[in-house]
């Protein structure tokens, strides 16, 4: 990786850092075909586009009783890691539930109630490979919102991932699919002869997914139109270069489009990190996937002025991932407003987050952290307001109201007052 200034920088490489986007353009039409089918011929489409598109010929697309079995099959230490981790992500996700609250105000009862949604949906990617966090993140948040039905699905392969499976169980998911990309958001929105239809769908996934997600959207609720993975680290003369560069080149891993930024007004530090990553990216069992997400137009260690235009640059950014390395991480976090998690000091790497502290790893990316957070019990929920108005209280508001009312040519609405105090 190269070390480039900030000032220096040209406005088609501002663009590739600053304006990022899921990528999911080219893949719109062929998505809305998949989902309109989908919803057109349900199991069938899904069987054939299990065949045609991940090679599996599927006989049961509930694969509930499997998940079970696999999660019998785990041998003790990896139990015992999804154990861990579901216990940790449970913790934190329980001290979101909000409570119902009512005050009274001289004869208004106020208040505002929370209910879950009854059916979920999430979207674990899978095949062949294993992401047993990614069915912990998902599950665990609506199973604490107490959401009635919890969907999964996860692409079919001819032989399922257990750790996945497993992870899938251990989580408590209501039911299992084996249904992947677009066509599983398709299901899981219009629902099938096997698959029941869903409220809401969440969960990372391929651009296929993303692209789905964004088609469906409005008939069914998402989480967010996600893209490639992120992560920004900032870091002042204090940070360890070794582990600066360790964690752009962890994040590296998940994607050649992987966005992997460095922010420092340290030249000596910028330096070092850009050798230290080249040297780590060698090692790694990834290094192709890796060397391609460092060498991509969102991806780069960036010099800063100084201190302020660094975290200028962070918050510009907004990333899904940010890591602080400094001497006081906190104090900087606090000037970062945008961030879908943050991760302060060295002892704090983004994989803490992706399986085991306990918080949430769905997270907005291409710079939606600006305007939303990742995944959480409140996603799961529904907020009412409630109240209740004695004669006196409802006598102080009515020349307010009825003001108002005739005011926006609204009559009813001020008669449906005055009604009440008539002889």
């Amino acid at each position: 990786m190269n070390v480039r200034a900030i000032a220096d920088l040209p406005p088609d490489e501002r663009a590739a850092l600053f304006e990022r986007d899921a990528g999911i353009g080219d893949a719109r039409a062929d998505a809305r075909e998949i989902v309109e089918r989908v919803r057109d011929e349900g199991d069938v489409a899904l069987r054939e586009y299990a065949e045609d598109l991940d090679g599996v010929a599927v006989g049961n697309l509930d694969v509930t009783d499997e998940a079970e079995r696999a999660w019998e099959r785990l041998d003790g230490d990896l139990r015992t890691a999804i154990e861990d981790a579901i216990e940790n992500v449970r913790a934190f996700h329980e001290r979101q539930v909000p409570e119902d609250w009512t005050e009274e105000f001289e004869g208004r009862e106020l208040g505002r109630r929370f209910r879950p949604i009854e059916r979920a949906g999430v979207y674990v990617p899978g095949g062949t490979a294993a992401y047993p966090s990614s069915a912990i993140m998902g599950v665990i948040p609506a199973a604490v919102a107490g959401v009635e039905q919890i969907a999964v699905a996860t692409p079919p392969a001819e032989e399922f991932s257990d750790a996945t499976l497993g992870a899938i169980h251990a989580a408590r998911a209501d039911r299992v699919y084996a249904a992947g990309g677009a066509q599983a958001i398709g299901a899981l929105a219009y629902g099938t002869e096997t698959v029941d239809r869903v409220q809401k769908i969440v969960g990372p996934g391929n651009r296929w997914v993303s692209a789905a997600k964004a088609e469906v959207r409005g008939d069914v609720e998402i989480d967010f139109v996600a893209g490639p993975s992120e992560v920004l680290v900032l870091a002042d003369e204090t940070a360890d270069p070794t582990l600066v560069a360790a964690e752009l080149v962890a994040q590296a891993e998940h994607s050649p489009n992987a966005a992997v930024v460095a922010v420092t007004d340290d030249e000596a530090l910028a330096e070092a990190v850009a050798e230290s990553v080249e040297s780590q990216a060698a090692e790694r069992d990834r290094t192709e996937t890796i060397q391609a997400a460092l060498d991509n137009d969102a991806s780069g260690i960036l010099l800063a002025r100084s201190q302020s235009e660094a975290v200028a640059v962070a918050e510009e950014f907004a990333a899904e991932h940010l890591a602080i390395y400094a001497d006081e991480p906190a104090e900087l976090a606090d000037r970062v407003p945008s961030a879908g998690s943050v991760f302060l000091g060295e002892y704090t790497p983004v994989a803490a987050g992706d399986y085991a502290s306990g918080t949430n790893h769905v997270l907005p990316t291409n710079g939606l952290a600006r305007v939303t957070g990742g995944l959480s019990v409140d996603t799961f929920l529904r907020a009412s307001t409630v109240q209740r108005l004695d004669r006196d209280a409802l006598a102080d508001l009515r020349g307010t109201i009825e003001t108002l009312a005739e005011a926006e040519g609204l009559d009813a609405h001020a008669e449906s007052v005055r009604k009440r105090f008539e002889e």
